[in-house]
């Protein structure tokens, strides 16, 4: 079975994110102080998405960027959320038919590593929160890559580990005593705290643009946002010599 870089198993990772469906939207408010939707926001943006287009949104969770993802390609388009957890994969969908019935939704059960798509298959993609805990962070950029349509954008939006020293400590702060205690209120201390150990071991912002080069992005450009806390890494696919014959 395949582990991450601090012994976490695809299958642990899973059971994380189940075990914190319930509380997941509130967290995030609560924990970005509400600003997580400007974020999402402009990481759909940065696709360059229009209407007609087929979206795809990589561990969806419960839906917001596929919301938002959908609502600008339209009636015409489609939009899918996959993740691997089914409980957040229920939220999505709950939310989705009780707040936008309209929306060209559809919700997939499925692996970051081995996305159950054709080549060449969508406009844009998009990802939120979920790079920085797959298993393997280049497989997962290459999949990216291979279902993406040439000259197609990703945007990946997740913590970033900010280079000031002040920032840094800010950050540590931050997760030690407001995530983590706020988590153990409802039960799930172990669960949050998975986020700094996840975090120490993901690339920063260079680094994923050379993850982002090395299959195949270009330009690749990684926009450090709240303060450097947060991170946007946008690729678009590279047109090879023979696709544009």
């Amino acid at each position: 079975m395949t582990t991450d870089k601090i012994g976490y198993s695809a299958t642990d990772i899973q059971t994380i994110f189940n075990r914190i469906a319930p509380i997941y939207d509130q967290f995030n408010n609560w924990l970005s102080f509400g600003q997580h939707r400007i974020w999402k926001q402009m990481t759909v943006n940065w696709t360059e998405p229009k209407a007609g287009y087929s979206g795809l949104d990589i561990c969806c969770g419960s839906g917001d960027l596929s919301q938002l993802l959908a609502r600008r390609v339209g009636k015409t388009g489609t939009v899918i959320g996959l993740d691997f957890s089914q409980e957040l994969l229920a939220i999505a969908d709950k939310r989705a038919k009780q707040n936008y019935p309209s929306l060209p939704l559809k919700w997939v059960e499925g692996d970051a590593l081995n996305l159950p798509f054709e080549e060449n298959t969508f406009d844009c993609v998009t990802m939120g929160y979920g790079l920085r805990n797959v298993t393997d962070i280049p497989r997962c950029l290459q999949e990216i890559h291979r279902v993406l349509k040439p000259k197609a954008k990703m945007a990946i939006l997740d913590f970033h580990r900010p280079s000031q020293p002040w920032q840094q400590a800010f950050q540590e702060w931050y997760l030690d005593n407001l995530v983590v205690p706020l988590a153990q209120y409802y039960g799930l201390k172990d669960e949050y705290a998975y986020i700094m150990p996840s975090l120490e071991r993901f690339p920063i912002g260079t680094e994923q643009v050379t993850l982002g080069q090395k299959v195949g992005f270009n330009p690749v450009i990684h926009y450090p946002i709240a303060g450097g806390m947060m991170g946007v890494l946008v690729g678009t696919k590279t047109v090879s010599s023979e696709q544009s014959i």
